[in-house]
C-alpha cells in the first residue's frame, strides 16, 4: 500500500498504513487532527502546525512523518 499524504498550507502529513502498528498513540494524543472516524481520517486543520509535528514524533512506529511547506 502506498504513503497517503494529508496537506494544508504549512504541513504535509505522510501516513504509512504498511508501517503502522496500530499503536494509537495518535489518536488518544491529538483526536481533532487523527480521527478514525472521519475521512479522512487526519485533518491538518485540526491542531496548530507545531501541536501536529509533536503528535508526529510519539509515534512509536515512524507510520507518520511530515514535511513543512517552507521545506523544499
Amino acid at each position: 500500500m502506498a504513503k497517503h499524504s494529508y496537506k494544508n498550507e504549512t504541513i504535509t502529513v505522510f501516513f504509512d498504513p504498511d508501517v503502522c502498528i496500530h499503536a494509537g498513540a495518535c489518536v488518544k494524543g491529538l483526536p481533532t487532527v487523527f480521527d478514525l472516524d472521519k475521512k479522512p481520517w487526519i485533518n491538518v486543520d485540526g491542531a496548530p502546525t507545531e501541536r501536529i509535528i509533536e503528535q508526529i514524533k510519539q509515534c512509536p512506529s515512524g507510520a507518520l512523518s511530515y514535511k513543512l511547506s517552507s521545506e523544499t
